[in-house]
């Protein structure tokens, strides 16, 4: 256990003193921060709305905003998924792609490290970095919880919230063992971005591609296979023991995947 914390603190280390790192730190800042502001316009003016109108005229759709946390949370946690899959590319590129590229993964194998130390170890520093990323966003439910209001839905739902912030992590970190699997295939790190770019999208569109399909058990696999699908209800604040052992699977089969590229790379 000491030589995966070692390699992690070794991953964190080097990716919180490189201008890549601080870059998309801030580039997720800044989107979410705009949607967020974004969602409480669009809040405000609904409940505007509602009160010259009454809810009743304004139909179902305006139903979500009649509290903070339908209104604005789970929307601002349903962009950030979109953000997340185009930041984690930038942050996953380096886990293994680097080392290979700048000759120093053979080093590490030279050492008393076995495969799995060092990828348990750069995953572990793969999540830091995702959560410590994500966790900048914490701040848009307190602020909602601290300058919330009764009149416009002040009571903020924090079981929707955090089962909300919970889906959003645990489709970073599955997000980041895909990227950290292509990571260790090749020594480019643009490479290495763009295909995981490439499968993430794709893996996220499979929900449109079921509604295209007539092929009914294809139509079943990629409606169940899709993070779409696996993410509704964690995004509504429903606790879904599928969709959580379907991203645990994604991270332990990408997990398994990178081992043995690394242990391919030993014998070569």
């Amino acid at each position: 256990m000491r030589t995966i914390l070692a390699i992690a603190r070794k991953d964190l280390s080097i990716h919180f003193t490189t201008p890549l790192a601080w870059v998309v730190f801030t580039g997720m800042s800044f989107l979410s921060a705009i949607f967020f502001l974004g969602s409480l316009q669009q809040f405000k003016q609904v409940q505007d709305m509602a009160r010259a109108l009454t809810w009743g005229r304004l139909g179902e759709g305006a139903a979500m905003f009649k509290n903070l946390t339908d209104g604005v949370a789970v929307p601002t946690f349903q962009t950030l998924l979109i953000i997340t899959l185009f930041a984690v590319p930038f942050l996953s590129m380096g886990l293994f792609a680097q080392e290979k590229r700048q000759k120093t993964l053979e080093l590490l194998l030279t050492l008393p490290v076995t495969p799995w130390q060092l990828v348990l170890g750069k995953y572990l520093a793969a999540v830091g970095i995702v959560g410590s990323a994500l966790g900048l966003t914490i701040i848009y439910p307190v602020i909602l919880a601290i300058f919330g209001s009764s009149e416009s839905g002040a009571a903020l739902e924090w079981s929707t919230v955090g089962l909300a912030y919970g889906g959003l992590l645990l489709f970073a970190v599955s997000c980041m063992s895909v990227g950290m699997f292509i990571s260790s295939l090749t020594d480019s790190q643009i490479l290495a971005a763009i295909l995981t770019f490439a499968v993430l999208m794709g893996w996220l569109a499979l929900a449109l591609f079921s509604q295209f399909t007539e092929v009914q058990a294809l139509k079943d696999f990629t409606h169940y296979a899709s993070f779409t699908t696996q993410l509704e209800n964690l995004m509504k604040g429903v606790l879904d023991p599928k969709a959580i052992v379907f991203f645990l699977s994604i991270i332990g089969l990408n997990l398994l995947f990178t081992q043995r590229a690394v242990e391919a790379q030993r014998w070569t």
